[in-house]
């Protein structure tokens, strides 16, 4: 669409210039005043899911000066409410599909910020339409749904950005440039932990339902999950803390926090991966089991095969629920470790570095070590904030013709990942017969096949069973 209006506009220009050579022609920017962006030159964007995150990301859009919110869509108006307040032109829809059916036309470019599990029907959707999208982590809910959307942003030449704006940071940057120019060594082993989860986890599903709000359309909440009845205080967080619908603390930070080591070292699929998990006891010696609800507590182990950037393979450790890797020799007893709930620690064989969320904050250890090199990569203007603006830019822009920070082939990998991760969780808190089968064991993982090859039932997690009428029809 935006390429066309170019077209368009250059063919007047030309065409009015052979006409009349006596006419100049003044640029929009001199009528219109220092600033100014004619309407044509504007991004047009629907919004997927408009309250809490939904919002900040529309407005972040709306502040980069160059997008239009064109659109509004979300199936409960209480979280809506705000949107529909500062973008009163903006139409409004509950329904994704009525959207995209009726003004399709009309739209650029998609962000989408629902619950996980309805992440990937939607953003294909929007893809199918050849529709620029911008989606929140994680990009997905299941392993192979992370695979379809890496490739079908290839398919469709559509701009896609995934919401975790650290990848905009300086920190990850300075971190590249550090590890290249040697200052670390060699990297093999990496730690990222989080004091996540801030939800109900390890708990059973409510026995008592509640009537569902009028300002809610349940059915379209639920989308692709199976139907159960309205709970209270599921909407519109702690659904993070359920298997249906949310992916857990790896799902909600584990995209900020490994995307640092994955664009360091150039990670991409798991070679193996195992997990502990922490266990609820209901009574004496008496093991609760809610495979409904994420647990409390995890300690994952994944094995990356060597890349262009290592010596060998590297082992990334992933720990949540307020676990923590134990402290480095280097670091002084009364210096926090990471940023006090969240860590990246990088070892090397000639040092180590540690980060905060995001990267942020980086600094080899001990912290007295001070050493600097020379800027490599450019930096996103407006770091973080920038995110938003920079996926407008390269939508204006048009596929292929400027980067981005997350782009699908590299949050793709990132995201399945993080959700082979979280099916090592799954498979350790399988309950089968009486016993765990799953515990204890190392996944082996066919990345072509896309199937963990030593232990078929954690499998049936790769690719859940959707609800009907909500199926997602792909071939890879």
């Amino acid at each position: 669409m935006m390429k066309e209006t170019s077209n368009s506009r250059r063919n007047f220009i030309k065409s009015a210039t052979l006409a009349a050579a006596s006419f100049m022609i003044v640029p929009r920017h001199v009528l219109g005043g220092q600033g100014f962006v004619a309407p044509s030159d504007k991004l047009s964007i629907a919004g997927i899911g408009v309250g809490g995150k939904g919002y900040g990301d529309i407005m972040s859009f709306h502040k980069s000066g160059k997008a239009e919110i064109a659109f509004l869509c979300d199936v409960d108006d209480r979280r809506a409410a705000g949107a529909v307040k500062s973008f009163p032109k903006a139409k409004y829809y509950r329904d994704y599909r009525e959207m995209l059916d009726k003004e399709h036309k009309h739209i650029d470019a998609i962000s989408i910020s629902t619950p996980d599990h309805n992440h990937a029907i939607q953003t294909l959707a929007a893809m199918e339409l050849g529709k620029h999208v911008y989606v929140q982590k994680p990009l997905t809910h299941d392993v192979w749904e992370a695979r379809v959307l890496t490739d079908a942003a290839k398919k469709y030449k559509v701009v896609t950005q995934m919401g975790n704006q650290g990848a905009s940071n300086d920190g990850p940057r300075e971190i590249r440039e550090w590890y290249e120019a040697g200052l670390i060594g060699d990297v093999h082993t990496i730690y990222c932990w989080t004091d996540r989860p801030v939800w109900p986890s390890g708990i059973p599903w409510p026995t008592q339902t509640a009537p569902v709000p009028n300002e809610l359309d349940w059915d379209l909440w639920l989308g692709t999950a199976p139907y159960k009845d309205y709970i209270e205080k599921l909407v519109p967080f702690n659904w993070r803390g359920w298997w249906d619908y949310g992916t857990g603390a790896l799902g909600d930070m584990g995209c900020h926090l490994l995307e640092v080591p994955f664009s360091t070292l150039g990670l991409q699929y798991v070679q193996d991966v195992q997990a502990s998990v922490g266990t609820i006891y209901v009574d004496e010696f008496k093991r609760g089991y809610f495979p409904e609800s994420c647990p409390p507590s995890s300690h994952v182990t994944m094995t990356f095969p060597k890349t262009e950037k290592t010596a060998g393979p590297v082992t990334l450790h992933w720990m949540d629920g307020g676990i923590q890797p134990a402290r480095p020799d280097e670091l002084e007893p009364n210096e926090i470790f990471g940023d006090g709930g969240n860590g990246i620690l990088f070892i090397g064989t000639k040092g180590k570095l540690l980060a905060d969320t995001y990267g942020d904050n980086a600094r080899l250890l001990p912290t007295s070590r001070k050493e600097s090199v020379a800027q490599k990569y450019a930096r996103v203007p407006g770091k973080a904030s920038g995110h938003y603006a920079q996926w407008v830019e390269a939508c204006i822009a048009g596929y292929g013709n400027m980067e981005v920070s997350a782009p699908f082939d590299i949050s793709g990998p990132l995201t399945e990942a993080i959700l082979m991760a979280n099916l090592a969780i799954r498979g350790a808190d399988l309950k089968v017969d009486g016993k765990f089968p799953g515990r204890n064991l190392k996944l082996l993982w066919d990345k072509d096949k896309m199937k963990v090859s030593n232990f078929d039932l954690v499998n049936q997690f790769v690719k859940r069973e959707y609800r009907q009428g909500w199926e997602i029809d792909y071939s890879i």
